[in-house]
């Protein structure tokens, strides 16, 4: 049973810092893969940042090096610290994760980040 929730989304302004937390409900040794989406007004959901069970990390070239994604074991969260951030960063952003052994994905409700100018 997978159920990712996010949570730490919020009103910043332009600059500023947001980490955002994805509890799967899932020990992350049982996850292949475990990845941050996000949907801004008007458009379709996009790729944002994703990390292998074993660490290994991928970015979107809008967020590089201005999101960090990785997972807490102990915690079974998935959390991406964002810094920089810029009206163009406002979306609803959506926890993905994927079981080992599985075809199948899971998705949260999605949590609201807002970043004025």
């Amino acid at each position: 049973q997978v159920q990712p929730v996010e949570s730490g989304g919020g009103l910043v302004q332009a600059g500023g810092s947001l980490m955002l937390s994805c509890t799967a409900s899932e020990s992350i040794s049982r996850l292949t893969f475990m990845g941050w989406y996000r949907q801004r007004p008007g458009s379709g959901r996009e790729f944002v940042a994703s990390i292998r069970n074993h660490g290994s990390t991928t970015y979107a070239d809008s967020v590089k090096g201005r999101f960090t994604i990785s997972t807490d074991n102990a915690e079974k969260t998935v959390n991406l610290q964002m810094h920089n951030l810029t009206p163009e960063d406002t979306a609803v952003y959506y926890c993905n994760v994927r079981p080992i052994f599985s075809n199948k994905e899971y998705w949260g409700q999605g949590t609201q980040v807002t970043v004025s100018s």
